[in-house]
């Protein structure tokens, strides 16, 4: 039982890897945006930090869920 835990929350924790990577890609476009448009940097910035925000959000669950399985099923 105790393996399966593990893996369990180490697949709950993998959401921390998406998360990265799409707050990558965000950065990136905002970046690519800024550069073609700079009077919009305002609204730019504005979005990238909300968009992320939600990404960061869905790690921190995924991390949370980790930590749940440990202390529960563990």
């Amino acid at each position: 039982m105790g393996t399966l835990v593990a893996i369990g929350a180490a697949v709950a924790v993998l959401t921390g890897i998406g998360a990265g990577i799409g707050i990558g890609l965000a950065t990136a476009k905002a970046t690519e945006a800024i550069a073609r448009q700079p009077e919009a940097e305002g609204k730019i910035t504005k979005t990238l930090i909300l968009g992320c925000a939600l990404a960061e959000a869905t790690a921190i669950y995924g991390f949370i869920i980790g930590i749940l399985i440990i202390f529960f099923l563990g």
